[in-house]
């Protein structure tokens, strides 16, 4: 059989496996094994692929993962989001949509110490959720919000995604996290004034209710309580501010911050209960990411044997596509995908396909990247396969079901898909802030 065949049939077996429940990295693994097999031989294909895989793992870029995977969980385990959203619910709550819009703003700022969407948005399900109930939202709107708004967390950094990019990109991992900041403000911008709108087109998304307890709410209460933020200043200096100035690489931010948070776990004592879990949810967290990038190598690399990725690049080119016209067809293709597949499934699967191309076409990394992280954030919300939704389901009220989640979340979708053409047709809002890196 012809290489190529090999390689499409390759491509249809990685899909049956994983329409069958087979983790992607496995199938990823068995696929590209068995393919490169058929097409050196079992002999050429071991001493091929063993270096492979030693060279994608024992990398020293690879270190910032685990790092930053940590710092999210144990931020977690130091009770910031409960911080978070005390502070940003007493200075917002009197203006309209103002608990919403703590919400989002919360998820934004611990999105400096949490590079997960997932996890950002399950935590303020649990937080923010059932106290905006209280204050009489309704749940779609209030689950619905902190599904989507989870989203900020994977593009602020530490974004694990953006980190994942770029190993898979072999782009600098500084300025594409950088790059990850204009995003995220969008998005925290245009959600809350998404929630301002949502309230007044349809009031009863919110029902009068008493804030009797805001008018003990005071100034001095208000400018106090900044203090209790003291973590997420240091945490956005050290891994921003860090990386932005060239004080830091992003391995050493990760450090860093890890160290900054874990002395702050253990001053707790309700923090030194969780800490255990943490790490053990930290290290096997980053084992399945070490695994998936193992079968994305042997993937990727049985895809380069096959001719695949070279006739997916004379296709395309032969298409006679401009730049602007080739990223949003990837950006559709994304956002369908994102229907069936997680982000890093995603991830893994097109990269080694479409990334040659991206840069037979000499398209700008870092705004590709940001278009194509975006477009996989629209996918954490939308059925079948919302991640973000499934996560805030898991923790949310028993009386809230996933239609209520998916359904809360459209306008908010809607939104995301907005901020993904701005981001689009404005290249420079991508670009901007990692131009102005410090080498």
């Amino acid at each position: 059989m012809e290489p190529i065949w090999i390689g499409f049939w390759g491509i249809v077996a990685l899909f049956i496996f994983l329409a069958a429940g087979m983790h992607i990295a496995l199938a990823m693994a068995l696929v590209g094994t068995f393919g490169a097999a058929s097409i050196l031989g079992i002999r050429p294909t071991i001493h091929h692929l063993l270096g492979e895989v030693f060279y994608s793992v024992c990398r020293w870029d690879l270190m910032v993962l685990p790092m930053f995977i940590l710092v999210g969980l144990l931020a977690g385990a130091a009770g910031l989001s409960k911080n978070i959203y005390y502070v940003l619910s007493l200075w917002l709550r009197q203006v309209k949509g103002g608990l919403g819009i703590a919400s989002v703003a919360s998820c934004a700022a611990f999105g400096t110490v949490c590079g997960s969407s997932l996890v950002t948005a399950a935590v303020f399900a649990k937080t923010s959720a059932p106290e905006m109930r209280r204050y009489g939202y309704e749940k779609r709107l209030a689950y619905g919000l902190v599904s989507a708004a989870g989203s900020i967390g994977m593009l602020i950094p530490p974004s694990i995604l953006i980190v994942m990019y770029g190993i898979f990109s072999q782009e600098s991992m500084g300025k594409l996290l950088i790059a990850g900041i204009t995003p995220g403000l969008l998005l925290t911008i245009f959600f809350s004034i998404a929630i301002v709108l949502v309230i007044s087109i349809k009031p009863s998304s919110v029902k009068a209710t008493s804030f009797s307890q805001v008018d003990k709410i005071t100034w001095r209460l208000r400018i106090f309580s900044l203090g209790m933020l003291w973590p997420i200043y240091a945490a956005a200096l050290i891994i921003i501010g860090g990386i932005y100035s060239g004080f830091f690489s992003p391995e050493e931010a990760g450090a860093v911050s890890v160290a900054l948070l874990f002395f702050i776990v253990l001053s707790s004592k309700e923090g030194r209960k969780d800490l255990k879990p943490a790490l053990i949810d930290s290290a096997s967290i980053a084992a399945m990411i070490y695994f998936l990038f193992i079968g994305a190598t042997m993937f990727g690399r049985f895809l380069m044997l096959s001719g695949i990725v070279p006739m997916a690049l004379d296709v395309v080119i032969g298409w006679n596509l401009s730049q602007l016209k080739f990223v949003i067809a990837v950006s559709i293709i994304y956002l369908i995908l994102g229907c069936f597949l997680d982000s890093i499934s995603m991830l893994a699967i097109t990269m080694p396909i479409i990334y040659p191309v991206v840069q037979a076409m000499r398209i700008d990394p870092i705004w590709y990247a940001v278009i194509v992280i975006m477009a996989i954030e629209c996918g954490l919300i939308t059925p079948p396969v919302g991640l973000n939704v499934y996560g805030v389901k898991g923790v949310a009220e028993p009386d809230v079901t996933l239609e209520d989640i998916f359904i809360g979340g459209a306008p908010f979708f809607l939104v995301m898909v907005f901020v993904l053409v701005l981001l689009i047709f404005f290249p420079p809002l991508s670009t901007f802030l990692p131009n102005l890196l410090v080498k």
